[in-house]
């Protein structure tokens, strides 16, 4: 009473089918497609503004990646 057979779920699929025509479905199942591949391109665009940026005091502009001067060098000026 709970599940339905295989027979329920191909009369469903055939009525599906019928209402909304072979070409609409496909076209709507591509329209999915594209949100999903939108969706994670979206998220690895996110994941990449999400890192931190580290800002010089004096200028307010954004740090090199790499380190300017050595641990040597700092001692040396202060």
């Amino acid at each position: 009473m709970g599940s339905f057979s295989l027979v329920h779920w191909v009369l469903v699929v055939l009525v599906v089918v019928l209402l909304f025509g072979g070409g609409r479905i496909s076209s709507l199942m591509g329209d999915v497609a594209k949100g999903i591949k939108a969706f994670k391109k979206g998220m690895t665009d996110d994941e990449d503004d999400a890192a931190p940026r580290r800002v010089n005091r004096i200028d307010g502009q954004a740090a090199p990646d790499h380190p300017v001067s050595s641990s040597k060098e700092e001692h040396k000026q202060g």
